[in-house]
């Protein structure tokens, strides 16, 4: 039976007309595109800093999952537009030092530093959501989100392989600069959806104690947990799939782009699908549905790669069907976890873009572990963390 909604009465045409839509989707694309970008410059960073590249990106979700911690009691405290601009600040200052590095050491300390600014953007556009609609019209919401957001992963990685032909590595980063400074501009015509009388009004340092009640919800964390092994398996493909299919396939980087933005085009498809289905199903029934057919397409992967079976087009059909899945888990879960913890909406979206981000962590860890120069280690993290994934949304309304 369908939870009754009520919408928030600061909801009017102006904030969630297409300006407000386009704002929110490029927040919420700032974590894709600080990484898809540069992806098929990997190796030639590698060569270049002498170094274990992947730890760009193993740094980057470090700073991203912790300060997601900070800031969301922040925004529960004083609103949403304030951090924003800080973190755009914050991102334009470490995507130039990102373009000035000159090791492996240096990169990564400014990617940290990226992020703390870079995970404001999807972090508190959950929450603006969150704050306008409730339960069904949220899930609709963020499957919009993710399906315009949706450029910037096949964008990222075409852009960054003609700038790496063009030019180098460094340039992609000055380009983060500009998007940077075009993103700050543009949140002047972004409201404030979070009132005077909706915030905490407890001190900061109480609102950082929600967080012991949102680790004690066994729904809410249910929800977040079945999204956040979900992630596991989507960073270790994102992390390890330049090396699989540029150096293991010997795939052009410039092909590479294309064979990544196979995989959002499914993204983007299954939101769409989402938007309708959530109209006519529970957001329960639907996230068991698409974690189970994510599963199922992964174990089919760790399996053909195991028998070495099917070459790369196993690998690219199996990775579709399980990355296509994104768009029905992300706007569903989300929009079920934030329902659960209604009244510190910041907070649980941090919390839940910190664990979702921080499972890159485990990935990029997993992989430079276990890696063995084939995608049999890619494979079975996908595989087992989805397997992860679909148990807890089965067990997720009990």
């Amino acid at each position: 039976m369908r939870t009754r909604e009520h919408a928030s009465p600061v909801t009017t045409a102006s904030q969630t007309g297409l300006t407000f839509i386009l704002i929110l989707s490029g927040l919420m694309a700032f974590t894709s595109l600080s990484t898809d970008i540069y992806l098929p410059a990997m190796p030639t960073m590698a060569e270049d800093l002498h170094g274990n590249v992947e730890l760009t990106i193993t740094g980057f979700l470090i700073g991203f999952t912790i300060a997601q911690l900070i800031w969301g009691p922040i925004s529960d405290h004083m609103g949403r537009r304030k951090p924003l601009f800080i973190g755009m600040v914050l991102f334009i200052i470490g995507s130039a030092g990102c373009a000035l590095s000159t090791s492996i050491t240096q990169i990564v300390f400014w990617r940290v530093f990226q992020a703390l600014g870079a995970c404001t953007g999807p972090m508190l556009a959950r929450a603006m959501i969150r704050d306008l609609f409730a339960r069904t019209r949220a899930a609709q919401m963020l499957s919009t989100l993710v399906l315009v957001m949706a450029i910037a992963p096949i964008a990222g990685p075409l852009i960054g392989g003609q700038i790496i032909r063009l030019s180098t590595w460094h340039s992609i980063f000055w380009l983060l600069v500009v998007i940077g400074a075009l993103m700050f501009i543009s949140l002047n015509w972004l409201p404030e959806t979070l009132p005077e009388d909706k915030r905490v009004k407890a001190s900061l340092a109480g609102a950082f104690r929600n967080y012991r009640s949102l680790l004690t919800n066994g729904r809410f964390m249910r929800y977040t947990l079945s999204l956040t092994f979900y992630y596991v398996g989507a960073y270790a493909f994102i992390t390890g799939s330049p090396f699989v299919y540029i150096s293991y396939y010997h795939v052009d980087p410039q092909h590479y782009g294309w064979l990544f933005a196979l995989n959002i085009i499914g993204v983007m498809a299954m939101s769409v699908v989402n938007r309708r289905l959530v109209q006519r199903h529970a957001l329960e029934q639907l996230l068991k549905y698409a974690t189970l057919l994510a599963a199922l397409a992964a174990v089919v992967l760790a399996l053909l790669v195991k028998l070495e079976s099917g070459g790369v087009v196993a690998i690219i059909i199996t990775v579709f069907l399980f990355f296509s899945m994104n768009g029905i888990i992300a706007a569903t879960s989300t929009a079920a976890a934030l329902d659960a913890v209604p009244n510190i909406a910041g907070s649980a979206s941090a919390l839940i873009g910190a664990l979702q981000y921080g499972s890159g962590i485990i990935s990029s860890l997993l992989l430079a572990a276990f890696s063995d120069g084939t995608p049999w280690t890619m494979a079975w993290i996908i595989a087992l963390f989805t397997l992860l994934s679909a148990v807890l949304a089965f067990r997720a309304k009990r």
